[in-house]
């Protein structure tokens, strides 16, 4: 055979390509597509501190607990505006407001250790309505405790805590909410114009603590968040986003953590949990008009956080929009988990769910560990989610006390190219089900104990074949 002829080429080529498909394909290479991850971290850039210090007691407020604050902080945010930008110093004490702050462009509050934020819990005060969601459908409602809508270069810093005192409150509103969430979601479903869709005096839609409602540019530091109406922080339709070092203390219904929604290259990185539902719950959108919206979250990184609630990790329900893009790793349990990883959706959603990486990740106790079901709630028809392409590496689970590795998808959709390697979940009650699935990849995976080598024959078999 001559030197370099065309068949030794091309069956050079032929291995050679075999070989990359096998490498990038491999355990140790699927986790963490390391460009795209690096990527993601190039994009997200905290905004830059303003250097124009204002200090909120300038604008007439008092940390005595008493006086209301809220006309100091327009004041203030009016002023930085006309700046065109600074830094809003809160020191220590206790501010009440009774109303909502609502954010400009270019400011950075900063919440010093002992500086704490409480509001008010007369509805009226939140009026009149504003732009906003819940649970994934556009409407105008009472405003959030702290909203900024179509801003840039957004900071909240520091020691101190934002507490929304909604126990006995807004939170209440939780009972009452069942005709208003039916009526948000007709609207959804008929396409009702979001001008039309006025919630306020006379409805009982929690607001958020916090949302950000396309914004661009954020930074959230260090600060404490505590018991919410309802989610605590809500990033919408924004993008740039930081979310470093801060803590929960936040048990009311619905308080899920962080809530990133139609939401591009996010970074949550040691953040302390401790909060009764999802501690990171990744939505984009519900039903019809999340499908419309066409605008998926995306890029998310999640690393070095301790988890504590309901849910470490979710990834719908209200995810019409699609979500792709996710890398949580190097995180562990801080306390009680019902679940770790929960992908969930359901055929009235459609959308996708994809190219989620988790590695490194610790639980203790939990009912589910890894759960992923295209049919949450057992409803819905006619538009099943497109799941696959989650990789899972390196899970350490204590207990599940229900499941360990759940994976349920349609018939007619089956959930496809799931790969786990290095999982040891040290103790289930049932260690795997699944079903309507498809390329499913095991690779040195444990689910409810080890098993050693297969015993030998003894008396007691042979009796046993004897009788039965």
């Amino acid at each position: 055979m001559k030197k370099n002829s065309p068949t030794l080429l091309a069956i050079l080529i032929i291995i050679t390509t075999v070989v990359l498909l096998l490498m990038y394909r491999s355990p140790n290479n699927i986790y963490r597509p390391d460009e795209k991850y690096r990527a993601i971290l190039r994009a997200v850039k905290a905004p830059v501190l303003p250097e124009k210090t204002l200090s909120i007691l300038d604008f007439g407020a008092l940390g005595d607990s008493v006086t209301d604050c809220r006309p100091a902080f327009e004041k203030a945010m009016q002023a930085c505006r006309e700046l065109g930008g600074a830094r809003i110093v809160v020191p220590r004490g206790k501010y009440f407001l009774d109303g909502p702050i609502h954010l400009v462009s270019n400011v950075c509050l900063d919440l010093r250790e002992g500086a704490e934020l409480f509001f008010g819990s007369n509805p009226r005060s939140y009026l009149p309505v504003v732009r906003s969601s819940w649970e994934g459908t556009f409407l105008y409602n009472y405003s959030p405790f702290i909203y900024g809508y179509q801003l840039k270069n957004i900071s909240i810093i520091g020691k101190g805590s934002i507490d929304g005192r909604a126990a006995e409150g807004f939170a209440e509103w939780a009972d009452l909410d069942d005709d208003d969430q039916a009526l948000s979601r007709e609207m959804n479903y008929a396409g009702t114009p979001i001008e039309e869709r006025i919630f306020g005096e006379g409805h009982f839609l929690r607001p958020q603590l916090i949302q950000l409602f396309e914004c661009k540019n954020v930074l959230i530091e260090d600060v404490m968040l505590k018991d919410s109406p309802f989610w605590c922080l809500h990033l919408l339709k924004s993008e740039n986003i930081t979310v470093r070092g801060i803590r929960f203390s936040a048990f009311n219904k619905n308080n899920d953590g962080i809530d990133p929604e139609y939401s591009r290259n996010v970074l949550i990185e040691n953040v302390q949990f401790n909060n009764s539902d999802d501690n990171v719950a990744i939505k984009a959108g519900r039903d019809y008009e999340g499908r419309k919206t066409n605008t998926p979250s995306e890029n998310i990184i999640i690393r070095h956080c301790r988890f504590k609630g309901l849910h470490a990790v979710v990834i719908g329900s209200e995810m019409s929009s699609g979500v792709r893009n996710v890398f949580v790793h190097d995180c562990d349990h801080g306390g009680y988990l019902k679940r770790g990883i929960y992908l969930k959706s359901n055929p009235d959603r459609g959308g996708y769910i994809r190219d989620v990486y988790i590695n490194n990740l610790n639980l203790g106790t939990v009912e589910d560990c890894f759960f992923i079901t295209s049919n949450y709630h057992n409803q819905g028809k006619g538009f099943e989610t497109d799941i696959r392409d989650i990789h899972v590496n390196n899970l350490h689970c204590k207990e599940a006390e229900n499941a360990g590795i759940v994976i349920q998808g349609f018939e007619t959709k089956k959930v496809r190219d799931i790969y786990l390697s290095n999982v040891n979940i040290e103790k289930a009650a049932i260690g795997l089900f699944m079903e309507h699935a498809e390329n499913i990849v095991l690779d040195n995976v444990i689910s409810g104990g080890r098993v050693g080598a297969p015993s030998t024959a003894k008396k007691t078999d042979l009796q046993r074949i004897e009788q039965e």
